[in-house]
């Protein structure tokens, strides 16, 4: 016999008498939702209180610094959130450049965290990880502006103006008759 749920989602009993697992409850999270979680964890694992330092590493010490070092870690003193060690993961020969601009790295750091916490900073050789490619650039459509378009737009000089108009009219030739403005949209 099947056994219902109440509408309190407890437990009842089937008519042999047998307690039943009550489902799984709770709204469904999206992934989104749970990573910050997860990574936070991990994060706090290697040392990270917070894990935009390493998210946010080219901003805090700029390009240059970041293709050729990552954070590794950050260790505070027992029972404190200052004064901390910050160890990096330096590309090659780049750790006696880095060396000499400890200070600077020491200071942006702090400015990220708006305190004092970094005093010191350890250098570890070893491979970083590659930095991200360059977003890639959607291609141009492949539709043809149409002629009577295309003769008003070969006067504009600016080649960045005349590209995006280009795309508009080439978007505006791809539709079919006027825009239709769902009930949702027109409180925008």
């Amino acid at each position: 016999m099947k056994c219902r749920m109440s509408e309190a989602g407890k437990k009842q009993r089937s008519a042999k008498g047998e307690a039943t697992a009550r489902p799984r409850g709770g709204a469904a999270r999206s992934v989104a939702d749970m990573l910050p979680d997860v990574g936070r964890a991990a994060f706090r694992r290697f040392g990270f209180v917070q894990s935009s330092v390493v998210s946010r590493w080219e901003e805090i010490v700029g390009e240059r610094y970041a293709r050729v070092s990552v954070p590794e870690s950050i260790r505070f003193p027992q029972g404190r959130r200052a004064d901390g060690t910050l160890t990096l993961l330096v590309e090659g020969a780049h750790g006696t450049m880095l060396q000499h601009v400890v200070p600077t790295i020491i200071e942006r750091v702090n400015r990220f965290f708006g305190y004092p916490a970094i005093a010191r900073i350890s250098i570890k050789q070893g491979a970083c990880a590659a930095p991200s490619p360059e977003p890639r650039v959607a291609p141009p459509s492949l539709k043809v502006v149409p002629l009577d378009l295309g003769d008003s737009l070969r006067a504009i000089c600016d080649p960045e103006l005349r590209a995006c108009l280009e795309s508009l009219a080439g978007a505006l030739a791809a539709t079919s008759g006027p825009p239709v403005v769902t009930a949702g949209e027109s409180d925008r």
